[in-house]
């Protein structure tokens, strides 16, 4: 009887830390037929392990009472990542390109709905009722617009939800949106920018056409900044051909060359490259050409330093190159010193055989991450294994 009431108490205790969204086990093909066999709608918590926003919700708002009994009752609930085995495809089917994204796919793995980011408890659970309702998913407000919808505010909730997964549509609700001529202040301009793709989109033609406004919102010379970036994004894209996996370098120096100066282009174009290697896993084409660019680095910013320096202790092998990046991480630390450019600096030192210094500096990045709030986890696993 004892034991009886021992496993009794134990079982309430398990169900009283079983609040929250309970997500199924299993691959995707399962997940659909469950769906389907249930005539319910998946549940997908689209996520990355290194992002930020992820984790939160996973602590705050996947584990809450309400959110759970709704989720778990109405839907058929699954977290993927989306780098990692078959998560890899189901990001390029879906389009999911910022995380964590949340998509409610029908059992024929159609998508009918989906949303972004952080999100509070009372418009998480919202979300997913629209989600059910036909009205209101985002298939039925595609379908409204193009039928001539214009209000506003519909208008710029409409760009907010595609914005990451179709871009060309989003150019074009923000186009409608801009038709009405509404005074700009910086949310708006916020979403102009992030539809402003390259230069043939309908977004970018807003952003010309309102430059009078839109310089008093930010100075000029900022202004031709972003457009150049645009005009540059808009380059790299048709220089490069995704099929081929090869890259006009004569196209690129060109039209580039056409708003930016000789050296601008070229240095662009090495830029270009090395992060194409770095991508394609080309890691001696990549290490040859950062060495080349970061071989004055006195004028590169801490953060830069410290970004290059890193990729290189995770990517490159060679000594020599290690050591440049450990003069990198220097500088970096040198400009400003934080938890991030320290971890760097210990990690680098401890991949060169420099047990000292990488104790020194591991601790030294775990000090300022206690003052800064960080997470020093891996910084600490790297100190105990010195």
């Amino acid at each position: 009887m004892k034991k009886s009431a021992i496993l009794g108490f134990l079982f309430i205790a398990v169900l009283s830390f079983a609040q929250g969204i309970q997500f199924e086990s299993g691959n995707f093909a399962s997940l659909l037929a469950k769906a389907k066999k249930e005539n319910k709608l998946i549940f997908v918590d689209a996520y990355a392990v290194w992002c930020g926003p992820c984790k939160l919700m996973v602590k705050n708002i996947f584990p809450l009472k309400d959110v759970g009994e709704y989720y778990n009752t109405h839907f058929v609930n699954a977290k993927i990542d989306m780098e990692k085995g078959e998560g890899i495809e189901l990001a390029k089917k879906y389009k999911v390109s910022a995380f964590p994204t949340y998509l409610f796919i029908n059992g024929d793995g159609e998508e009918v709905h989906r949303t972004l980011g952080y999100v509070e408890e009372k418009a998480f659970i919202q979300f997913a009722k629209d989600a059910e309702d036909p009205s209101k998913r985002l298939t039925s407000l595609k379908k409204k617009f193009e039928d001539g919808e214009k209000n506003p505010e519909f208008l710029m909730n409409l760009a907010q939800l595609t914005m990451y997964n179709d871009a060309d549509f989003t150019s074009r609700v923000i186009s409608k949106y801009f038709e009405a001529k509404p005074e700009l202040n910086q949310q708006n301009f916020q979403m102009l920018m992030a539809a402003a793709k390259n230069t043939g989109s309908d977004a970018y033609q807003v952003f010309v056409n309102r430059k009078a406004d839109i310089v008093k919102l930010i100075p000029e010379n900022t202004y031709m900044m972003i457009d150049k970036n645009i005009k540059t994004n808009t380059v790299m894209s048709k220089a490069y051909n995704k099929e081929t996996k090869k890259f006009d370098e004569k196209y690129f120096l060109t039209e580039t060359q056409k708003f930016l100066t000789k050296t601008e282009s070229e240095d662009l174009l090495r830029k270009v490259m090395s992060s194409r290697a770095l991508k394609d896993k080309d890691f001696a084409t990549y290490e040859k050409l950062t060495l080349e660019m970061y071989k004055d680095y006195a004028g590169k910013s801490s953060e830069e330093l410290n970004e290059v320096a890193w990729s290189f202790f995770e990517n490159v092998k060679t000594k020599s190159s290690l050591e440049v990046a450990l003069k990198w991480a220097q500088e970096s630390v040198k400009k400003n010193e934080n938890s991030a450019n320290t971890d760097t600096l210990a990690n680098l030192y401890n991949k060169l055989g420099d047990k000292t210094n990488a104790k020194m500096w591991a601790q030294k990045s775990i000090d300022l991450a206690k003052k800064e709030g960080g997470d020093y986890a891996d910084t600490e696993k790297l100190l105990k294994s010195i």
